[in-house]
């Protein structure tokens, strides 16, 4: 008998969806940077396109705009599906929940890093050669985690919800209860459901203000 579709809440799906495509997007963008420039750990025989540090960097600011929403609502709306008190030793049990929940929170650092590190870079650094910077090798230890974090986030949740899942953050349905805006807020909470959680949401904003932040002040020195 096939397993019922479970229904996820429209902000969820919303912000999900948002966020998922800006990180497709970035991480597209990001090789297709390296390939151009760099490619010292294999390449692809991709077109040139022009002006891909632009288009990657655009894509890349809207994200940084975007996440810190998405990261507030998964501390406070969405934490079940974070790492909890019981997930270390659910870990060693082999369970795939507990597995899903800690590639989604690895998932929300490695993004916050790679953002991070991306803006602590300058633009002319590759097309003149460059390559050895610290913060660009570090984005790119960055992108590779990011690109690990989501294979582990798509491959878990196959795992441990199944196609059913896999739908059910991409169905199109909608329930009388998310149809008014101002239902979409309930069953939140004023922190997270941890201290683990409380730190990480700390890590994470705060590496939002030093994505915006730090850059700037360099380019004024």
């Amino acid at each position: 008998m096939a397993k019922p579709i479970p229904y996820q809440p429209l902000l969820l799906r919303l912000a999900h969806g948002a966020i998922a495509i800006l990180v497709l997007l970035a991480l597209i963008s990001g090789f297709w940077v390296y390939n151009t420039y760099d490619g010292r750990w294999g390449s692809l025989p991709l077109p040139k396109i022009p002006d891909i540090q632009g288009l990657h960097g655009t894509i890349a600011l809207v994200l940084l705009l975007l996440f810190p929403f998405f990261a507030l609502y998964c501390f406070h709306w969405g934490d079940r599906r974070l790492l909890h008190k019981k997930s270390l030793a659910q870990l060693s049990q082999g369970n795939w929940h507990a597995w899903q929940r800690l590639a989604n929170t690895l998932m929300l650092v490695a993004v916050t890093f790679a953002l991070i590190s991306g803006r602590m870079m300058q633009e002319e650094w590759l097309p003149t050669g460059e390559l050895n910077r610290g913060w660009y090798l570090a984005h790119l230890g960055a992108w590779s985690v990011v690109l690990l974090s989501l294979l582990s986030h798509l491959i878990l949740g196959a795992k441990a919800g199944g196609r059913p899942l896999l739908v059910s953050m991409v169905s199109f349905a909608i329930r009388p209860e998310d149809r008014r805006i101002g239902n979409w807020w309930r069953g939140g909470r004023l922190k997270p459901s941890n201290q683990v959680l409380l730190g990480l949401e700390i890590v994470i904003l705060l590496g939002m203000v030093i994505a915006f932040v730090l850059p700037a002040i360099i380019t004024a020195r």
